[in-house]
């Protein structure tokens, strides 16, 4: 099956499940991958910035690798505020800019070979990994040479750009912020930095909202500390885990 006949539950999980095995090693994730249905297995990894790019007949999904709190670069990525010009319209997080000028020069020249006129292009990524996926599917968008992506599927992504950076993304975009992620909460407001896409809220009980009043977030917020509290967890951060919402869309209704 490919995954533009899927429902938006089995996309979303098995998104999840790729931008999850983007941390692993290259080993253990082609063979993880074959098990999901993909038949080739790419690893780019330039500068710090690491991505993979799976495929079989039907479809291209390209899987960035988030934060690693071992990976100087990564923090150094995360850390780097400051907005810039963006490739194409507006202002972007430089730090997150600059991940993907690492690897995008490799990982472009895979997304306009002629047999991929046939096949559907996906992005995916949790944390730094959702936010390079992001800025990869705008450029995707911007260039006439490369492939037109079908959809982004981020999961506790931070805010990646300014306003009129977010508004001409022009791609299909479902992002999961799950109860009291901090990552989706930065860069802040107050700088400019706006989100991007269709957002699928999972409240303390990992149930998926759609549509509802931002004081009913507050109060499942504020429920969500308490639980964690209680658990001697700091649900801020525990939030961030991908376990976490791989869990929270399996159940998904």
């Amino acid at each position: 099956m490919s995954i533009h006949d899927m429902t938006l539950q089995e996309q979303s999980l098995l998104f999840a499940n790729l931008a999850s095995l983007a941390y692993g090693n290259e080993k253990d994730v082609r063979k993880s991958a074959r098990a999901f249905g993909f038949t080739k297995t790419s690893f780019f990894d330039h500068g710090g910035a690491q991505a993979y790019r799976f495929e079989n007949k039907t479809d291209v999904v390209v899987a960035c690798r988030g934060t690693q709190p071992t990976e100087f670069n990564d923090i150094k990525a995360d850390l780097k505020a400051v907005p810039v010009m963006a490739e194409t319209v507006s202002r972007v997080h430089h730090g997150f800019k600059v991940e993907v000028d690492e690897i995008f020069p490799y990982i472009a020249p895979k997304l306009m070979e002629k047999k991929d006129e046939t096949r559907k292009l996906w992005f995916c990524g949790h944390s730094l990994g959702a936010a390079m996926a992001t800025i990869m599917a705008s450029r995707c968008m911007y260039e006439s040479t490369l492939m037109n992506p079908e959809c982004l599927f981020t999961y506790g992504s931070p805010r990646v750009g300014w306003r009129k950076y977010v508004k001409s993304l022009g791609v299909n975009h479902h992002r999961f912020v799950n109860n009291n992620d901090i990552v989706t909460r930065v860069p802040m407001r107050i700088m400019g930095y706006v989100h991007h896409g269709t957002e699928h809220y999972m409240n303390a009980h990992g149930e998926i909202w759609e549509g509802f009043k931002p004081w009913r977030r507050f109060k499942d917020r504020m429920r969500g500390m308490w639980m964690g509290l209680k658990t001697l967890s700091i649900d801020n951060f525990s939030d961030h885990s991908m376990v976490n919402y791989i869990e929270n869309i399996s159940k998904w209704k």
